[in-house]
């Protein structure tokens, strides 16, 4: 992949950012799919966004693709407990992880569409770019690779090392 180095430094310095200057490293403590943390469902979607985009060469901004699909599962609650306060997680998940990032960052325009967005079609309004296409696809493609447990935790070390 000729330019998938340029993702990795890309995302090696947003996930400084993001551990140094947020709530992100909680999402460690969340269950997603199967024995998937919501930390590393977002990372492995940040790789398979960036994966997706360098195969099909894409001119994206890689920014906000990254930092979009890092924040997109933001909600910072187990969505596993059936005494939550949230019923109905996959349709309102989204908004949740936006009002967190938007605690905690300032987003641009993509980086809200790729997190409120990226349910579709689930939740009907369909993502506005690129970027936000992207990591829709990305994140069923992860969703299902994690639930079939064909996607592991050792497989995060040759991502990122944390």
């Amino acid at each position: 992949m000729k330019r998938i180095p340029d993702f990795l430094e890309d995302f090696s310095k947003i996930m400084d950012e993001l551990h140094n200057n947020s709530r992100f490293p909680e999402t460690k403590n969340y269950i997603q799919h199967g024995n998937i943390t919501v930390y590393q469902h977002c990372v492995f979607v940040a790789y398979t966004s960036c994966k997706i985009a360098n195969k099909f060469n894409l001119n994206v901004d890689k920014r906000s693709l990254i930092r979009g699909a890092l924040l997109h599962d933001y909600f910072l609650y187990d969505w596993h407990d059936k005494n939550k306060p949230v019923k109905f997680h996959g349709f309102k998940h989204p908004r949740i992880a936006l009002e967190n990032a938007i605690e905690d960052f300032t987003l641009t325009k993509k980086e809200k569409d790729i997190i409120l967005h990226h349910m579709f079609p689930l939740n009907i309004t369909p993502p506005s770019s690129k970027e936000a296409w992207i990591i829709c696809l990305a994140d069923k493609i992860c969703a299902t690779a994690e639930t079939l447990r064909l996607q592991t935790e050792d497989k995060l070390d040759s991502i990122y090392s944390f």
